[in-house]
């Protein structure tokens, strides 16, 4: 294919067989559902590495801004499949830990991994981008918590408003996916204005190329993801594991491979600006978007989904919007504080499980 290298064609030729393997372990008789999980998330993997090569390639023409909202839309259809099929199948506690789940991994596990990879190919051991986007991704993170938490406190409480949470929960979405598409439109049109930092390369990738490789990868995921959540619940009585601890870190770290990978990688290659354009575009249109779009489209699924979360999530998520702000809000992270993201996401994942 136009622009790869020979390696780049064996290695996708090597998904297309890992994701083909998927497909029949899913559907063939006989076949261990541990083999079946093994093999969706190797797939999922798979995808996640063409998703960072194709990725990158986009960027190099379109900028940090419209390739991270690009690349985060694609990326996120596998949680939004996987939280659909549960919710169908009545898992409400696996759709919703792997919704809060993709936040926490995306917002402490990857960044932090991308904040320490990054750092270390910097001469002075920081890693420096532009502090607007993490900003406004705490805020996106924040408000989507502010909702969380009164749902959670009229609950707790028994007040009346505990009796109406399913119309709260509606009305909700709508308000936060507003703010949502307000802050699109004026991030895209600010970065858009303005200069994209960090180093540039020539794309050797044809942009053409680089948008169907991009999209394929999403759209197979998609399906993947379906296999996937087939063969999780089987797994997870078989190997003893909670529904929590699969929702919130097997479910999120699978579904969230390609940005595991591709900020990693671009992190890695000096690509600061777009590795943190990737990861935060993701927080932010997962908790300010998936979730309540979420919320509407389960009105249509035999399993509603609302705000209405157990209190540790909500403690999470509030935590979690405070120490991505303390970290990155001024523009500039070092190897220590990419460090302590991750160990937020260890805690948080010993406490998932034992719930």
């Amino acid at each position: 294919m136009t622009g790869l290298t020979r390696t780049e064609r064996a290695l996708l030729a090597l998904v297309v067989l890992l994701t083909a393997a998927a497909g029949v372990t899913r559907y063939a008789s006989g076949v261990s559902a541990v083999v079946a999980f093994v093999v969706a998330t190797l797939a999922l993997a798979g995808g996640a590495w063409v998703v960072s090569v194709s990725v990158e390639q986009v960027g190099e023409r379109l900028g940090p801004a419209t390739t991270g909202v690009m690349q985060a839309t694609v990326a996120n259809l596998p949680e939004f499949f996987v939280v659909i099929f549960a919710l169908n199948a009545g898992q409400l506690i696996v759709a919703q830990t792997a919704l809060v789940g993709s936040v926490l991994v995306n917002a402490l596990l990857v960044l932090g991994l991308v904040i320490v990879a990054g750092a270390r190919q910097t001469r002075d051991g920081i890693m420096r981008f532009s502090p607007r986007l993490p900003n406004d991704t705490a805020t996106l993170l924040l408000i989507a918590s502010f909702i969380i938490a009164l749902v959670g406190l009229a609950n707790s409480s028994h007040d009346a408003a505990s009796h109406h949470i399913k119309t709260i929960s509606i009305i909700s979405a709508c308000a936060i996916l507003v703010v949502y598409g307000a802050w699109l439109s004026q991030y895209l049109r600010s970065q858009a204005s303005g200069a994209s930092p960090g180093p540039a390369a020539a794309p050797r990738v044809p942009l053409a190329v680089a948008i169907g490789l991009l999209v394929c990868a999403g759209v197979a995921s998609a399906f993947v993801s379906d296999w996937f959540i087939h063969a999780l619940t089987p797994t997870v009585h078989k190997l003893h594991i909670s529904k929590a601890f699969a929702g919130l870190v097997i479910v999120a770290i699978a579904g969230n491979a390609v940005e595991n990978v591709a900020g990693i990688v671009l992190a890695h290659r000096g690509r600061s600006e777009l590795a943190i354009a990737v990861v935060k575009n993701s927080v932010g249109q997962i908790a300010a978007f998936l979730f309540p779009l979420l919320v509407l489209v389960s009105l249509l699924t035999s399993t509603t989904l609302t705000f209405a979360l157990a209190p540790v999530y909500t403690g999470a998520l509030i935590g979690t919007a405070v120490i991505v702000w303390q970290v990155t809000g001024d523009g500039e992270a070092t190897v220590f504080e990419g460090v302590a993201l991750v160990a937020a996401f260890v805690i948080l994942a010993a406490v998932a499980a034992f719930e």
